[in-house]
């Protein structure tokens, strides 16, 4: 008997979101941009998780995902605008037939990214991400595509509040790179993000490229984590922890915080009871107290507020809170390839100043 297809209602969507969150590492999209996907979503058909198998290897599947800098003051999305970034693609690709629908990663938001476009356009929503956890670059997202280069992408995007002059959208064409660079672009006019729709490929690719199963990993996780909270923060976080094989490194105050846009990003540092982490959109590293680094980019590093069990998105980080530190391996993570590319390993010490290729062994 085939196994019964799991219904993405909307308890199905906040234990998305609560696992996506951790599994987000500090990125992934703001709660209330996954909140607005979530109360759209019920307005429409109902919605099940397709497992990848049941899918046509032949067939087209289309990412899609958030670009920007989850901190900016100016942004402005609507459930609408992520739906017309897959209207765009089919409008300017009418030749091609898309099988179904897959986020690009795991997030507040990005978990539940795509839910609302393949409801309201009658396609599969797949159980698959480009990655099984948040990253700061679009390349990252590739599911190494950026190596081909014979691939010539589309990708569309659409975002910002037309009422203040900020409404962009837009296809572009070319390679992953120079694609990726024009997006993150266009989310700095509309106000620091969009939504995106890009990178065609087939499902056989996915299979060997993506993260197969990534967003039924996020909805046991968040499972997880809410039953722990109905106990206590504590709890939850330890429970969390636990479910990824991980570890939780410290609890204490945020001593010290800073945080910049840089090109669209948001990178800082903040300290935690002398335990000292860097972000670029997610966190990147994280040494404990005594100055041994305990995790690094793609290892899942993660904040929570430990008076009330909320999850902190780096974003969300400021100094005097109570916060729980977690981390887990990268090895307990469900990952694409791209995660241990050397070259783009290599843009993350440029930003955070600090060796993540050596601490690999890469």
């Amino acid at each position: 008997m085939a196994e019964e297809k799991m219904l993405l209602d909307r308890q199905a969507g906040r234990w998305a979101m609560l696992g996506g969150c951790i599994l987000g590492g500090g990125g992934g999209g703001a709660a209330a941009l996954g909140e607005m996907l979530l109360e759209k979503l019920s307005t429409l058909p109902p919605l099940y998780l397709t497992p990848l198998d049941e899918i046509d290897p032949d067939a087209t599947i289309l990412s899609v995902s958030l670009v920007g800098a989850p901190a900016a003051k100016e942004q402005f999305l609507r459930a609408e605008d992520m739906v017309r970034t897959v209207e765009l693609f089919r409008l300017n690709n009418p030749d091609v037939k898309l099988g179904a629908i897959m986020t690009n990663e795991n997030g507040y938001c990005a978990t539940v990214n795509g839910w609302v476009q393949a409801a309201a356009l009658g396609l599969p929503l797949v159980d698959a991400q480009c990655n099984g956890r948040a990253h700061p670059t679009g390349v990252m997202g590739s599911m190494n595509l950026h190596r081909d280069p014979g691939y010539i992408t589309t990708m569309t995007c659409a975002g910002g509040n037309s009422e203040t002059g900020r409404y962009v959208e837009g296809v572009f064409r070319g390679t992953i790179n120079r694609t990726a660079a024009l997006v993150r672009a266009a989310s700095v006019e509309a106000g620091g993000v969009v939504g995106v729709a890009r990178n065609p490929v087939t499902a056989a690719y996915v299979r060997k490229n993506g993260a197969v199963g990534g967003i039924s990993q996020a909805i046991r996780l968040g499972q997880v984590y809410e039953e722990g909270l109905k106990t206590s923060p504590e709890a939850a976080v330890h429970a969390a922890a636990d479910f990824l094989h991980g570890t939780v490194l410290c609890r204490g105050t945020v001593e010290h915080c800073e945080l910049r846009g840089e090109g669209g990003f948001d990178v800082g540092f903040v300290r935690v009871a002398g335990c000292e982490l860097t972000f670029w959109n997610e966190y990147m590293t994280l040494s404990d107290a005594s100055g041994i680094r305990a995790a690094t980019f793609p290892d899942l590093i993660m904040t929570v507020d430990a008076a009330t069990g909320r999850l902190l998105p780096s974003s969300d980080i400021r100094e005097g809170q109570d916060v729980y530190v977690l981390t887990t391996h990268n090895r307990n993570l469900n990952l694409s390839p791209t995660m241990y590319d050397k070259e783009l390993l290599r843009q993350v010490e440029d930003i955070v100043h600090l060796p993540i290729l050596e601490p690999l062994g890469l």
